[in-house]
């Protein structure tokens, strides 16, 4: 689990020649109230017990699965995020197979053991998932989720085989972090593959498997879900600048110093995990379709919801939002979002 944040002021030394913190904060903060009260910066939770942890996992899993498909991530049956269970370490939470991102509750959850066999849920899984998810899990210990789907822009940039240049400040998240899995055989559908593939991926938060896709892990499904979000983007950021720099421009690389040291302060486990909690709450709060949320994609986390019940549902969503006070709709959302998760 991701270790508590503090928003103490680390002291000033050298890094590489240069003034810098030895450990830079992993948030940057205003922390203090006028009144002088320290201002918490919200991190993973501790829990009483394991049952309440597992299914705090398990929620959240469900939450990648909505923000993926809001983001378009989804293509087919392709695509799967895993989760360590916390009670049985050696199984792992994942997505059925053919049901889409958008409608994955916690109920619909399969646990699978280290073999593939289905512990608790009745529907399949995917092979390839299993393949690629559990060998990961069995050599990083310290890896607790993993996300791979086919994202446009990162299978885009998988056709180089190459790894990421440090052209921005998101880039160095992936500074010496992320690997290429270069040996593309089609569907991967055995555990020798899926070793292949976490040897390629090593120590690191993130591995580009040619010809294929992206796959990022973390210590939480939140920040294996975040690493995903931003390897997507950053591999569409490479893209545009490698087709800007087409005429002639010179692309002015980070230097090596500075992209570690901002990867220490990017690039962290409690990073991951605070910067997904914004993109997991955005499609929580816009029933798509509806005149007042214009600007909701099509596919939003309530989709399911609307859908089953219809044009009464929404219909009371924009009487209340119009007529009511803010509490009152913030009611409602909250009980959708509860009957979805659920």
């Amino acid at each position: 689990m991701a270790p508590a944040l503090s928003v103490e002021e680390p002291l000033v030394n050298r890094f590489n020649g240069k003034d810098k913190v030895d450990n830079p904060p992993q948030i940057q903060v205003a922390g203090t109230t006028k009144s002088g009260k320290k201002l918490n910066i919200r991190t993973y939770p501790k829990f009483d017990n394991l049952e309440d942890e597992r299914l705090y996992r398990k929620q959240h899993l469900a939450a990648a699965f909505r923000v993926f498909a809001d983001r378009g991530f989804d293509e087919g049956v392709a695509g799967h995020i895993s989760v360590r269970d916390p009670i049985l370490t050696d199984h792992f939470w994942l997505n059925p197979l053919s049901m889409h991102f958008s409608l994955i509750k916690v109920s619909d959850l399969i646990l699978c053991d280290e073999d593939g066999i289905v512990v608790e849920g009745n529907e399949p899984v995917n092979a390839a998932a299993f393949a690629i998810h559990s060998q990961i899990h069995k050599a990083r210990p310290d890896v607790h989720a993993a996300c791979h789907a086919h994202s446009v822009h990162g299978k885009a940039f998988s056709v180089f085989g190459r790894e990421l240049e440090m052209i921005t400040q998101d880039a160095c998240r992936f500074y010496k972090s992320h690997g290429v899995y270069r040996d593309f055989r089609g569907v991967v559908l055995d555990a020798e593959e899926g070793r292949r593939i976490s040897k390629a991926l090593g120590n690191g938060k993130a591995v580009i498997l040619q010809n294929h896709g992206l796959l990022t892990v973390g210590n939480s499904v939140d920040e294996a879900a975040f690493w995903f979000i931003s390897l997507e983007r950053t591999c569409q950021a490479q893209l545009l600048a490698d087709a800007a720099s087409a005429p002639g421009y010179k692309k002015i690389l980070i230097d090596d110093d500075e992209a570690a040291y901002t990867s220490l302060q990017v690039g962290g486990p409690e990073k991951g995990w605070l910067a997904f909690q914004p993109c997991k709450t955005w499609p929580n709060k816009n029933l798509p379709g509806l005149p007042s949320n214009t600007q909701t994609r099509p596919q939003g986390l309530l989709s399911h919801f609307v859908s089953s019940y219809g044009e009464n549902l929404a219909d009371m969503y924009i009487r209340l939002r119009r007529t009511s006070g803010k509490d009152k709709w913030c009611l409602l959302e909250l009980a959708l979002t509860n009957f979805t998760f659920s």
